[in-house]
């Protein structure tokens, strides 16, 4: 058997073989042939193509062409076969689901990871659902030449309980935990997100006031409007079926809602039926429902702030007055009760001493019903004891003195010595000597004694 590579180019003979006149292309021995023939080459490269295909080398007629074009026919069915293979795998990436569709109906829902369909029957829809999407209500983000903020009055415009009307803006975050009711139960996901929302809010200003709802009720109305929505995607019917609320019959269910309104000519609307099974819910979850902002329309702001600055002024001049209460009103009571407290003590003071001094009275008299001369004379000297104790008179007996005599009577109140009985017969000399210069505050306590007696003499 021929080496191919010297039957490819119609030389018989091996290039580096004895004898082959060095007949190598590739070398200089050859500078004096011609090029080869180019449809000798053409016919050459035919006949190996037959050869390999079934056919003989040289040989011609409708057998070989016959075999020629089965093993055509071959290759090209392994190449389709190859292609098909390829286009039927397909892959699934991490954090999506793929949908499959055959002739257009749910089949269904495959996992991350290669997997295989019958191409071209099959359809394959990839969602992701760990994406987190971003919905605006009530104003739209702008880009380019157009303002930061727009806002958008046909979403944010609502009626609160008490009839006044409040600019509501809020951001919806949410992502999709139901591909196939996603893609299925609802034509455009993200305008039914949108409606639901914005009904949902307009149901919960509806029932709150303004004040409630630009003070203290923000959190409490967003997480209002969170579930409420929540509870509406999630109870989303999944078709004009189960919407209209007709029966398999065709008649009306009671009690169901109103039929909802035809889709437009064109449109591709898919029941229960097409859907492989019916499936509730519109495949979204809301994660979070922040209130951008809540403020009156802009043709009353004006207004309403000087509203709002009254209300603050009423509310700091409350707090003011219930810290100057909260000052007051204790120290109050405690003057109250340290009164009451002194009224008590000098009540029982009061009586303790009355009690005392009838007790001594009832003593002082069975003492003087048994001896009355004594006790009367007793009570007579203690009277004039505690009497005279208590007075600034001096009693002086100037029978037998000088009728010139210097008393000091300011030691004399100060020390308490003078005894101050009358008829002692003793003068004041004797008690105490006088001192040889006067003293400076004679004069004084002269005064003092005038005043008392005057009191005496007028009681």
């Amino acid at each position: 058997m021929l080496n191919p590579k010297d039957d490819f180019l119609g030389y018989d003979m091996a290039w580096n073989e004895p004898g082959g006149g060095n007949r190598d292309p590739w070398s200089g021995g050859g500078r004096d042939q011609g090029p080869p023939d180019l449809d000798e080459v053409i016919r050459k490269l035919s006949d190996k193509f037959g050869a390999l295909f079934g056919g003989r080398r040289g040989g011609g007629g409708a057998g070989s062409s016959g075999s020629g074009f089965a093993g055509i026919g071959v290759v090209v069915g392994l190449i389709a076969v190859v292609g098909w293979l390829i286009a039927s795998i397909y892959i699934v990436d991490e954090g999506t689901r793929g949908v499959v569709l055959r002739f257009g109906r749910y089949l269904e829902t495959t996992l991350p990871g290669p997997h295989l369909r019958i191409f071209p029957i099959d359809r394959v829809e990839i969602v992701n659902i760990e994406q987190r999407r971003f919905k605006e209500i009530g104003y739209r983000s702008g880009s380019g030449r157009q303002p930061a903020v727009r806002s958008v009055p046909k979403e944010a415009l609502m009626l609160t309980q008490d009839e006044n009307i409040v600019d509501m803006r809020l951001a919806v975050q949410y992502q999709i935990n139901d591909p196939r009711a996603y893609l299925f139960n609802v034509l455009d996901a993200e305008n039914v997100l949108v409606q639901v929302v914005e009904s949902a809010a307009r149901e919960t200003i509806g029932k709150s006031t303004m004040d409630f709802v630009l003070t203290e009720g923000r959190s409490d109305i967003v997480a209002s409007i969170k579930s409420l929505s929540q509870r509406i995607l999630d109870n989303y019917p999944p078709g004009p079926l189960a919407a209209s609320g007709e029966d398999g019959s065709g008649k009306r269910q009671a009690g169901s809602s109103p039929p909802a309104k035809a889709a437009p000519e064109g449109a591709k609307v898919q029941t229960s039926q097409s859907l492989g099974g019916s499936v509730k819910g519109a495949g979204l979850q809301i994660i979070t429902v922040v209130l951008q902002d809540a403020q009156p329309p802009e043709e009353v702001q004006d207004a309403f702030a000087d509203a709002i600055k009254a209300r603050e002024d009423e509310q700091r001049l409350k707090n003011e007055a219930e810290a100057y209460s909260n000052e007051v009103i204790p120290r109050a009571r405690g003057q109250a009760a340290r009164r009451l407290q002194e009224a008590l003590a000098y009540k029982d003071q009061v009586i303790a001493q009355a009690q005392g001094e009838a007790s001594r009275f009832a003593q002082l008299l069975a003492a003087y019903r048994k001896a009355p001369e004594v006790t009367r004379a007793r009570l007579y000297l203690e009277t004039l004891e505690a009497v005279l104790s208590r007075s600034s008179k001096v009693l002086v007996d100037v029978k037998g003195a000088n009728s010139l005599m210097y008393l000091p009577l300011d030691r004399l109140l100060k020390s308490g010595e003078v005894p101050g009985v009358a008829g002692s017969g003793a003068t004041a000399s004797e008690a105490a000597p006088a001192p040889s210069t006067p003293s400076v505050d004679g004069s004084a306590a002269a005064t003092r004694l005038r005043d008392l007696n005057r009191g005496r003499e007028v009681r």
